[in-house]
């Protein structure tokens, strides 16, 4: 038998459990042994004696102990960064187990910004779920501006709908482009600006104007009026909440940018208008993984879901930019 297999074998491979990997790894989480074992319902000695076990496997100090409670070592961090990953292949497995047994039943776990939240996130759940009931989505709403990507990272979540510009490549990330989801400037239906057939973006300089909070975004918003000699709008109201925003416009006061995305899931509901200006902002929605992770089949479905929406969002009369006739400024309705 080759030495290096013997070795696994007999200080690892017989020694090492999955239970002790949990317990150590919950230990960390609560900083305290005793708070662990409330949790994790054993007596103290137990979790002890778990954690002695594994340090004496390993052959390496896995906690200090200090007056603030318990630290991981290196040593610790070195080995809980790689369990997550078999905890999660592990979680897979029992999702790809459920699914095999029963395919109309699962979990998605998805991080999203809060304008793919209010555009194409719903109508794919909504999609999804007339056919597949049984089928739970848990979606966290993420800070993507700096498309750190933590949530995935960290396989808290199962993928991201992020919204990107230029050129994107992480070695640990597969990015699926859907569609191009060109920006508008909007009001809403009471604006005197929803009544011109012609605005020029300059007309619109000292209005008073709502800025997405996204810092990726309002840096276009801000080339946009450079590129046409314009001084950037000074913000009256910086906001990513599209429900605050939409409350804002609907005053009849405010002016915005929103996605094609949004607009069309909200147009009608609240009487917004996309006005006749071409601010050439255009960023892609895409479908963020981690590679060398396979997904549930759930996952997939899911992922189909959003593909099958996405095609909608290419009406016709719209050039690849986005742009449109004169008989089609407003966005579709749903």
């Amino acid at each position: 038998m080759d030495k290096a297999l013997q070795h696994w074998e007999s200080r690892i491979g017989r020694r090492l459990k999955l239970r002790d990997l949990h317990i150590l790894s919950t230990v960390v989480q609560w900083g305290s042994m005793a708070k662990a074992a409330s949790h994790l319902a054993m007596s103290q000695p137990a979790v002890s004696e778990a954690i002695a076990k594994l340090e004496d496997a390993l052959r390496v100090r896995l906690l200090d102990r200090n007056s603030q409670g318990i630290e991981p070592t290196i040593y610790a961090h070195a080995l809980l960064k790689r369990g997550d990953v078999v905890f999660d292949e592990l979680r897979q497995g029992i999702r790809d187990i459920e699914f095999l047994t029963d395919p109309s039943v699962g979990e998605v776990r998805i991080a999203c910004s809060e304008q793919s939240a209010a555009g194409l996130l719903p109508a794919a759940i909504d999609r999804l779920s007339r056919r597949y009931p049984q089928i739970v989505v848990r979606v966290v709403q993420a800070n993507l501006a700096t498309l750190e990507f933590r949530e995935l990272r960290d396989r808290k979540v199962d993928l991201v709908l992020a919204r990107m510009t230029g050129s994107f490549v992480e070695d640990d990330l597969d990015v699926e482009n859907l569609f191009d989801d060109p920006h508008f400037v909007v009001v809403g239906a009471r604006s005197r600006w929803a009544r011109r057939r012609k605005v020029a973006l300059a007309q619109l300089v000292k209005e008073p104007w709502i800025l997405p909070a996204n810092q990726v975004v309002s840096a276009l918003i801000a080339e946009a009026f450079k590129a046409h000699g314009l001084e950037v709008p000074q913000e009256r109201v910086s906001a990513g909440s599209i429900l605050l925003r939409n409350h804002l416009l609907a005053t009849g006061r405010f002016l915005t940018v929103l996605p094609d995305s949004v607009l069309r899931y909200n147009a009608k509901q609240w009487s917004l208008k996309a006005l006749p200006v071409d601010l050439g902002v255009t960023p892609r929605i895409a479908i963020v993984t981690l590679k060398n992770r396979t997904v549930s089949p759930v996952v997939q479905l899911f992922a189909e879901h959003l593909r099958a929406v996405a095609k909608t969002m290419f009406a016709p009369g719209r050039s690849k930019r986005g742009a449109r006739s004169k008989a089609d400024r407003a966005p579709p309705e749903s």
